[in-house]
């Protein structure tokens, strides 16, 4: 009896990825038309599994030369926010275990929403120890944005839960006696300092869409704070909200 395109499908769906290849090998001589587009489907989710494989194997680099080094609590840290005209800075120190092996982890601005949002969950239920800190649009004015970040950073290094023995930056100096890594576009080559890109997004993000109920007029459930066309002509039009940035917006208004 001829096995069913039907069947076939069912055992694709419910095959594990990584044994994908056995099951489109045993079908490989099958020339129905259902049959072939199920391989190349397959194929091509195959290829994508691989190519994220490589990819979190990249992105290790960094943490495995630490640990090979002897570190055992190695944080990735890395904000969001920085360019925005309103709202605050947020950062965000991720310590990863060794086996940490969650596939489509990358710089958040690179991510979807929704995939974000699932990203974040995982992160955090596998994550050993997460800690995020923000700092606020007056201490912005205050400081400046760039020492807001340090500062933001180093709160969290002093208020994560244990105290890291080796840091992975994104291109950014800080004043610290833990050892650390300042590398360019880290968050597209750190899976650790990835992680706390997606948690310090996702985290800010939602704040902002609480700012929003607070002051529609602006749309921060969309912009987030940044400078789209409707929040600057909103801004011309209303003037700035307690969380505007005046150091900022001065050559808005």
């Amino acid at each position: 009896m001829i096995e069913s395109i039907k069947d076939i499908r069912e055992k694709f769906k419910n095959c594990g990825i990584e044994n994908i290849n056995d099951i489109i090998h045993s079908y490989r001589n099958d020339k129905r038309i259902g049959v072939q587009n199920l391989i190349n489907v397959y194929k091509n989710k195959l290829l994508k599994y691989e190519k994220n494989l490589m990819k979190l194997k990249n992105m290790k680099l960094y943490e495995n030369e630490a640990f090979e080094n002897g570190k055992k609590f190695i944080a990735g840290i890395d904000e969001v926010g920085r360019g925005s005209l309103a709202g605050p800075l947020v950062t965000a120190c991720v310590i990863l275990p060794q086996d940490f092996n969650i596939l489509e982890i990358d710089d958040s601005k690179k991510i979807s929403k929704n995939k974000r949002n699932e990203l974040s969950i995982k992160i955090r239920e596998k994550a050993l120890f997460i800690n995020v800190n923000m700092e606020t649009n007056n201490v912005i004015d205050e400081i400046n944005i760039l020492e807001a970040t340090k500062k933001s950073m180093i709160k969290n290094i002093t208020n994560i839960e244990k105290k890291p023995d080796f840091l992975i930056l994104d291109f950014i100096k800080i004043d610290t006696d833990i050892p650390y890594v300042s590398v360019t576009k880290a968050d597209s080559k750190s899976i650790s300092v990835a992680s706390a890109s997606i948690i310090a997004k996702v985290y800010r993000d939602t704040y902002m869409c609480e700012m929003d109920k607070l002051y529609p007029q602006y749309n921060f459930a969309e912009n987030k704070g940044y400078p789209t066309n409707y929040h600057i002509q909103a801004l011309k039009k209303y003037g700035p909200s307690p969380i505007h940035r005046k150091t900022f917006i001065k050559n808005i208004l």
